[in-house]
């Protein structure tokens, strides 16, 4: 339960943050070219050491009205519209793609229903796992259930010492499997639900430690250590073939699926 308090402090480094200390140049772009701009996705094309990636990630605030403007880092589906339409353009350029996670999840409200936000997940899983490109993904803080996989179906996932991902929140895994929300200790401790245990059991591939004095009060403990990972990482994804990209990611995901048979 401790992780799970850390990853949502309001004062934890937010998307902006971690892309004005691991990228250069960074170009913001808006809109799915559908209905609208959503807030809680930035994403844009930047450089890193010189080379050209595009960077997406949910964006939280560090006050109310940044978090109002924000959704409070909750997508709605022209968010995940635009990702994709990043992603896409990636593609084209053979831009390596890097995501920034750190949601509690999709927008749930009717207008977000209404504009099909299942489906806007369901697409942007689907396009995700054959995107010919190198994606790596990197929670930074929540992660919860398909408004985090819509943005990490990756080649590589990675995680922050204190980020999370899961189906739904402890609270919610209280209620439902035992109708009392006073338990989420417990079930933030079944749940399996931080970074951890989630690299112990192969769904992170890395994890980068915090800061004891916390992340908010040194940042760059952390993001030196993402900036060697990525130097490392990215040329070797991109020179791979994109039919053994592809392939292996594919098996990535797919020995979940042969776990829970």
């Amino acid at each position: 339960m401790k992780s799970v308090r850390i990853a949502r402090k309001i004062d934890r480094p937010n998307t902006r943050e971690f892309i004005d200390k691991l990228f250069e140049n960074f170009m913001e772009m808006h809109g799915d070219r559908l209905f609208a701009d959503d807030g809680s996705i930035v994403g844009g094309i930047a450089s890193f050491e010189g080379t050209p990636v595009t960077v997406i990630g949910i964006q939280k605030g560090h006050t109310l009205d940044e978090n109002v403007e924000c959704n409070f880092g909750s997508p709605n589906p022209e968010g995940y519209r635009k990702a994709l339409r990043l992603m896409k353009q990636a593609e084209k350029f053979h831009r390596p793609v890097i995501t920034l996670v750190n949601t509690a999840g999709a927008f749930c409200g009717i207008g977000a229903e209404e504009r099909g936000q299942g489906e806007a997940i369901a697409r942007n899983i689907m396009e995700m796992s054959r995107l010919k490109t190198p994606i790596i993904s990197i929670f930074t803080g929540e992660g919860g259930s398909g408004g985090a996989l819509a943005l990490a179906v990756a080649d590589e996932v990675w995680m922050l010492e204190h980020s999370l991902y899961s189906v739904l929140s402890p609270e919610g895994f209280a209620s439902i499997l035992w109708r009392d929300s006073e338990r989420v200790e417990e079930a933030a401790e079944l749940m399996k639900m931080t970074a951890n245990e989630l690299l112990k059991n192969g769904v992170a591939d890395r994890m980068f430690p915090e800061h004891k004095d916390g992340i908010e009060n040194n940042l760059n403990y952390t993001t030196d250590q993402i900036r060697e990972a990525l130097r490392k990482k990215l040329p070797e994804l991109v020179k791979k073939e994109t039919k053994t990209l592809l392939d292996e990611r594919y098996k990535r995901f797919r020995k979940f699926g042969e776990y829970a048979e």
